[in-house]
């Protein structure tokens, strides 16, 4: 039924928590886990000036730093055999997290129902509540 899982990942207790469901959907015949990190560019050109580095030094810094936190979830994964594809992204996490489902063709995605961004007592995370108002895959939210 869900062969090919969407796990997009901020790295945040939430997403790890969600990280967890999708090792379980492998009993239900799931088979693919694409792993998406969006890098947000919101707020990025700031980080920059104050970084005193250029925009793309900090891009290639980020998507490293993803790209390490990532090996580990991946290796997660394959350890109960499920395929694992990785990407790192640009943009908005809701846009991107969106594009990538249909790229994929992804079966469900499995979401933390906030992440780094959350408010305190926020029932559902912006980029969360987005997905469940907007897409038209099933998705599952992973409440903390």
């Amino acid at each position: 039924m869900f062969e090919k899982i969407l796990y997009p990942t901020d790295f945040s207790d939430e997403t790890r928590k969600a990280l967890e469901f999708v090792k379980k959907l492998k009993g239900a015949g799931a088979k693919e886990v694409v792993l998406l990190h969006v890098i947000d560019r919101r707020g990025l050109n700031d980080l920059a000036r104050f970084a005193k580095k250029d925009l793309p030094h900090i891009m290639m810094d980020m998507e490293k730093k993803a790209k390490n936190e990532m090996n580990p979830i991946g290796k997660e994964l394959k350890d109960v055999d499920l395929k694992v594809t990785v990407r790192v992204e640009k943009g908005g996490p809701y846009n991107e997290i969106v594009r990538v489902a249909h790229e994929e063709n992804v079966s469900v995605i499995v979401i933390g129902s906030h992440g780094k961004s959350n408010i305190d007592k926020m029932l559902l995370g912006s980029v969360s509540y987005k997905l469940v108002k907007s897409i038209n895959k099933p998705i599952l939210v992973v409440k903390d």
